[in-house]
């Protein structure tokens, strides 16, 4: 049985105001006996456009605001995954989730496949994509979690993949980004690979000005557990083997499917 909460809230320029925040709601939900806590994307550092900004202000996995979160964790008791510009080049980043451990070790590291060159945006200007044969998995609690980042999830082998590699919860940071029915794709897709892959999703995202909210916790019926609408805070839900077994054998789809995926 594992305790997962989402933390929604808006990043913006201050790295040190961002950390405060992400403190302050882990700590929250910590309380509230979460024993693993997803945070956005890009948490540690948003501006409203996909600039220089980013490159400027990357930091190393081994930097003060990585350091600062493994510390959190630790302090905690939890795993806390954190989004994050990674410092690559000087030219470019990696749009980066790091997993800390309840020891203030790195349980995981996952670096965004799919940059979200669409709907006007060119992530690709500043960012590297990462590289395909990356999982980012831990385990806790007795569950797998995998990760993946906002525009991933409109591919459905990215959480496919996570699956066969024993995933039981996807863990999806996100700064989704209003535009037209872009809230009804966030949500419906969020549902849709709870449901096709017989798993628990959760996603945090940003919430306004640069993401729509809607950070939820889905059951592998597709269930919304707990969902934070438009405001700042967190949502806490339960997740179950004995439940994912339940799933699984009323809907047998994992194993009844003719199809793998393969790199491109």
């Amino acid at each position: 049985m594992g305790e997962i909460a989402v933390a929604q809230f808006a990043p913006g320029t201050d790295k040190e105001a961002n950390l405060a925040v992400l403190r302050r709601l882990a700590e929250e939900a910590a309380g509230r006996g979460a024993r693993v806590v997803v945070a956005p994307e890009y948490a540690m550092y948003t501006a409203p456009a996909m600039d220089r900004r980013f490159v400027e202000t990357a930091e190393p996995l081994d930097g003060p605001y990585a350091t600062a979160v493994r510390e959190t964790a630790a302090r905690l008791r939890i795993h806390l995954v954190v989004g994050l510009n990674e410092q690559r080049d000087g030219s470019t980043i990696h749009n980066t989730l790091l997993a800390a451990d309840p020891d203030g070790g790195v349980a995981a590291v996952y670096r965004k496949q799919h940059l979200y060159d669409a709907f006007g945006f060119t992530e690709s200007a500043v960012v590297q994509a990462g590289p395909v044969g990356e999982f980012g998995t831990f385990e806790a609690d007795g569950l797998v979690f995998g990760m993946q980042t906002c525009y991933d999830l409109r591919f459905p082998e990215v959480t496919r993949r996570l699956v066969d590699a024993g995933s039981d919860v996807v863990l999806v940071p996100a700064a989704w980004v209003p535009g037209t029915l872009k809230e009804d794709h966030f949500v419906t897709l969020l549902r849709a690979r709870a449901i096709e892959n017989t798993v628990y999703v959760a996603a945090a995202d940003q919430c306004a000005p640069v993401g729509v909210g809607n950070s939820m916790v889905v059951d592998p019926m597709g269930v919304v557990l707990a969902s934070l609408g438009e405001q700042t805070g967190t949502a806490l839900a339960t997740a179950t083997r004995e439940r994912l077994a339940g799933v699984r054998e009323v809907n047998p789809a994992l194993a009844l499917r003719r199809f793998t995926v393969t790199e491109r």
